[in-house]
């Protein structure tokens, strides 16, 4: 019997986009995608908004300010995207991969260890509240959504950005947690090329499960 042919993944580099239209167009192209959609990579920032996660309740905005909130459907609670983050929204049949949602949680984690790994820094993440931290501190936050098999929303690495609107919610729910960002750790990357090293673990860790069906 020959084993099932690797699964394509294709990479799309947006740039910086608003939050909402980039939303909408995870879930259309989740809701049309059919068994033979490739899965797909969507690299880019945001401008300033907080996003409120499936979980989250309204005490832990603190104070927003002009920074729009916005209601979302995937899991967690509320988080932050600005500029200098990089984003990465990962778009994959994880039915055909075989992949559980915990399990695709584990490989975005692993993909932004490895990043920082590279760099000599020592990120983890945690069992009690998904993520990438960095000596206590938030470094990356991880949210998603399944629908018909296949996930969307992603992961968001704080590479080079003004930390400031993090004071304003309590991040994921937790009152007082510290964040961090990769200039801070005195890495000098750009959130485009972080963002593509990402995406270049994830399309490594994601060649592990190919199509089985």
């Amino acid at each position: 019997m020959r084993p099932p042919p690797p699964v394509q993944i294709h990479r799309r580099e947006l740039g910086r986009v608003p939050y909402e239209p980039t939303w909408r167009a995870m879930q259309q192209f989740t809701e049309e995608r059919t068994p033979s959609t490739a899965d797909e990579l969507w690299l880019l920032e945001h401008p300033p908004v907080f996003t409120q996660g499936l979980n989250g309740r309204a005490e832990h905005l603190i104070n927003p300010g002009d920074i729009p909130v916005v209601p979302v459907d995937r899991g967690g609670q509320v988080t932050y995207h600005g500029p200098g983050q990089a984003v990465v929204y990962v778009l994959v049949d994880v039915r055909r991969r075989g992949l559980g949602i915990r399990r695709l949680v584990s490989v975005l984690e692993s993909a932004v260890v490895a990043v920082l790994g590279g760099h000599d820094v020592d990120a983890y993440p945690r069992a009690d509240a998904p993520g990438v931290y960095v000596d206590g501190a938030k470094i990356a936050s991880v949210g998603l959504r399944v629908r018909r098999g296949a996930s969307y929303h992603g992961l968001a690495l704080n590479v080079d950005m003004d930390l400031a609107p993090f004071s304003l919610i309590n991040p994921c729910g937790y009152a007082d947690l510290p964040v961090t960002c990769m200039r801070d750790l005195g890495i000098d990357r750009s959130p485009t090329d972080a963002a593509r090293a990402v995406a270049d673990e994830l399309e490594g860790a994601l060649s592990a499960y190919p199509c089985t069906r």
